[in-house]
């Protein structure tokens, strides 16, 4: 292991700070998701425990060899990837049995969700650094805000048409949005890889 630099420090401290809020977020959404029985906040709620799995790694990877970092990073994009397909397979359980998803819990704790996201994003992009496991972090946070955004949507939608299949819909478009940010963690990772190499 390299010896750790201030910038290090920073990362260490910053990534510390979103794994706790993400972890938050995974209980807090999942017992929401729940109790209002609705797939997108389920899945927000799974993809916040999974980024916090991955912030974890990425804390473990600051100040450690390239290829280390690497590792994790590709780790997280799988991460993401399984992710995603749980979620499908979550939505094709509700659609198949039916669901009562709760507009107004799925509206307020999908407020809440995007003020603590952004602040994690905004927390992140202080960071300067092209690290790869740092770019995946500000990934995760981009898609977390994306995700609450179309769960605000989908419960005013579940309100006004009285209706499961916006909830459902957006459960989707979660995992979808895991699916591009795990590719994207992957693609950089092989990238970083190869300018290693050309390097040597």
């Amino acid at each position: 292991m390299t010896a750790r630099s201030s910038e290090d420090d920073q990362q260490r401290r910053t990534l510390l700070v979103v794994l706790i809020l993400n972890a938050l977020l995974f209980v807090g959404l999942g017992a929401g998701g729940i109790l209002a029985d609705s797939s997108a906040l389920l899945a927000n709620a799974v993809d916040n425990g999974a980024d916090s799995v991955v912030y974890l790694i990425s804390f473990l990877a600051v100040g450690r060899a390239l290829s280390w970092k690497r590792g994790a990073a590709r780790l997280s994009g799988v991460l993401l990837l399984l992710f995603a397909a749980g979620v499908v397979i979550d939505v094709g359980r509700r659609w198949w049995f039916g669901a009562e998803p709760v507009g107004w819990t799925m509206m307020g704790l999908a407020l809440v969700a995007a003020v603590v996201n952004l602040a994690c994003l905004l927390l992140l992009k202080r960071v300067t650094s092209d690290d790869v496991n740092m770019e995946a972090a500000e990934t995760f946070s981009l898609n977390d805000f994306a995700a609450n955004g179309g769960i605000l949507v989908a419960g005013g939608l579940v309100l006004w048409l009285d209706q499961a299949w916006p909830d459902l819909v957006v459960g989707l478009l979660v995992a979808a949005l895991a699916i591009k940010g795990g590719v994207e963690i992957l693609r950089n990772a092989a990238r970083a890889a190869d300018n290693e190499e050309t390097i040597r």
